[in-house]
């Protein structure tokens, strides 16, 4: 399998051994000094080291001082070792996490203040118009495609609300997409990063707003993530598939700049409430956001039915899809299944009610509404 290079806009070079190029990126734009970002779990495996290795020439400093959800501290320290090591670059390696952290660390590396100073949305927010160093994107799951994104999502360690930091100008400048370094992943982190880029292809296509371009890019990253998924599951090794779910992941994180929905506002407050994965968060939600969503667009579930491929091309036949993927890849069917308290229903229902991505959801919910179906997940 060749290694392909495309832009859209980001110049993405993907392919098996992709990641083994971006030293030569690097040296080829005149830079030296790059700050290369990771988790700590990713930074002990070989992988990380093979990637090193192919930085020969350079001289790399690595920062792994984070894991789970990202938090604004890790930015900070990020931006702290950028400036000691007199980086010229960044180089951000790993799954969403470390990537958002690359990217928010790009952002405070020459801009004044505190990170959530640049809060997208916020009326008196600081403008982002500084320098920002050349940054290189190398993902190593497949779920929240934000080495094509053009935003940071960073909690509040105080409130565990996750914020986001949003500008083009946050574009990673080359991706290196290499399949061949999901091939090892641990089955429960496969599951719940394919079901982030499987929910991010879904909920972009249904959002309300108007990007017929997204739309389409959303349908066939879910045709990819289909049959890509439980495939990666049962033949962990197939690399045609680990493929097929990068692209599918990628895909995913183009079209959900048309917007996102109720499964997302959802899987955030159950991130900030049970520290969640967030695309395992998305998996037990997805099912009960969905079932509120399909009158409203039956015509769109039904090509989303047909999209996969079911014979029966109703929109309840999806959501049966839906159903039996998640139990064969091992997702559990609501929060209760994965030990989220039943208590904590009226804080997850106000914190998922203020979260904005509901805004774009086809089918506009109240403040009752989140907490009604909130009560229906952890019943079933």
């Amino acid at each position: 399998m060749a290694i392909s290079v495309f832009s859209f806009p980001t110049a993405i070079h993907f392919g098996p051994g992709a990641r083994r190029q971006a030293g030569e990126h690097l040296r080829a734009q005149g830079l030296r000094r790059p700050l290369v970002i990771t988790d700590r779990g990713l930074a002990a495996l070989p992988v990380f080291a093979d990637l090193l290795a192919s930085l020969d020439g350079l001289e790399a400093a690595p920062f792994a001082d984070l894991g789970g959800n990202p938090v604004v501290s890790q930015v900070t320290a990020g931006a702290e070792a950028f400036r000691r090591h007199r980086a010229d670059s960044i180089l951000g390696i790993g799954g969403g996490a470390a990537l958002d952290v690359a990217k928010a660390v790009a952002l405070m590396a020459h801009h004044p203040g505190e990170l959530f100073d640049y809060e997208d949305g916020r009326s008196d927010a600081r403008a982002i118009d500084g320098a920002i160093p050349y940054l290189v994107l190398a993902p190593t799951t497949s779920g929240t495609g934000s080495e094509v994104g053009r935003s940071a999502v960073i909690s509040d360690e105080r409130t565990h609300v996750k914020k986001i930091v949003f500008s083009p100008r946050l574009l990673a400048r080359a991706v290196f997409a290499d399949p061949e370094v999901t091939l090892d992943l641990p089955p429960r982190i496969t599951a719940a990063t394919g079901m982030d880029a499987l929910t991010h292809c879904i909920e972009a296509y249904l959002a309300r707003d108007y990007h017929p371009i997204c739309d389409g890019i959303a349908l066939e990253g879910l045709r990819l993530a289909a049959p890509a998924l439980p495939r990666c599951l049962e033949a962990p090794r197939d690399l045609q598939a680990r493929s097929d779910m990068m692209m599918a992941s990628m895909m995913g994180a183009i079209a959900f700049q048309k917007g996102l929905g109720l499964t997302h506002s959802f899987a955030h407050a159950l991130s900030a409430v049970a520290d969640l994965h967030h695309g395992l968060a998305n998996g037990l939600m997805i099912e009960h956001a969905l079932r509120f969503n399909l009158d409203a667009v039956p015509a769109k579930f039904r090509v989303m039915a047909q999209t996969i491929g079911l014979a029966d091309g109703s929109g309840e036949a999806f959501l049966n899809w839906l159903h039996d993927l998640k139990r064969r890849i091992g997702i559990p069917p609501g929060p209760a299944q994965a030990g989220v308290d039943a208590g904590e229903i009226d804080r997850l229902s106000a914190l998922a009610f203020a979260d904005s991505c509901h805004l774009n959801n086809p089918r506009p919910c109240t403040a009752d509404d989140v907490r009604r179906l909130w009560t229906q997940a952890f019943a079933g």
